[in-house]
């Protein structure tokens, strides 16, 4: 009998990648597939597959989140997570939220299989990349305190923060960087999870601690005389 797979990817070259991938193995059926996080949630309350092969950082609700839903409604669900993030905190979220299994996006097909494989007979499967990322900060401890949140940031993560920060939105963003929205969305729901940010008032505000941007001149008015001027602070 075949095992039946549903595969979240946003990226749609990826998506019809993994599907062509999978499906070639005898005994995996790819049932459906989805581009975003909320799709993924009902498309696995509704097929209730036997391994969901999703990516981490999806845009809107992140493969992250969608683990957490499903698994709090299907505790049983195999989940093998896909990351392009080279960072053991996102492994370990990963992890908590469900997922058994986790490789790298840029894996080689025969670790993907091998990765499908052990899940799908409920084996935890770390792919090679990330068990060494573990591995290093196990190994060196004091690393991996020092390190802040702003250096896990990818050089794009960063420029999107400073966009965003001097008041762009990811639609101007994604036009001065020559992306889709919806990239520049997904890159943006990575660095607030990565700085631990909440709001976009938190991430100016990091911004301007961190000297990226100045901090805006405030005014309040001055009453004399029934008038009111405007007096800087």
């Amino acid at each position: 009998m075949s095992h039946r797979i549903l595969v979240v990817e946003d990226h749609p070259l990826l998506r019809h990648g993994l599907r062509a991938l999978l499906g070639s193995h005898p005994d995996y059926l790819v049932v459906d597939e989805a581009a975003d996080g909320r799709d993924a949630v009902a498309k696995a309350f509704h097929l209730q597959p036997d391994l969901i092969v999703m990516d981490l950082s999806l845009p809107g609700t992140s493969g992250i989140d969608a683990t957490l839903q499903i698994r709090r409604r299907l505790p049983q669900q195999r989940v093998l997570a896909l990351s392009d993030d080279d960072s053991e905190i996102h492994i370990g979220e990963a992890m908590r939220a469900g997922c058994i299994g986790c490789v790298k996006k840029d894996c080689a097909p025969e670790e993907m299989m091998l990765a499908a494989k052990s899940v799908l007979a409920g084996r935890r499967f770390i792919g090679q990349d990330l068990a060494s990322l573990l591995l290093d900060g196990v190994l060196n401890p004091e690393k991996a305190r020092d390190t802040s949140p702003w250096d896990r940031l990818s050089s794009r993560e960063r420029t999107i923060f400073k966009l965003i920060a001097e008041g762009g939105t990811n639609r101007s963003a994604a036009a001065y960087l020559n992306l889709s929205a919806k990239t520049v969305e997904k890159h943006r729901a990575n660095l607030m999870r990565k700085l631990r940010l909440n709001s976009a008032v938190e991430l100016a505000l990091l911004a301007v601690d961190l000297g990226l941007v100045q901090r805006p001149v405030m005014s309040r008015p001055l009453v004399t005389n029934g008038s009111s001027t405007s007096l800087a602070n």
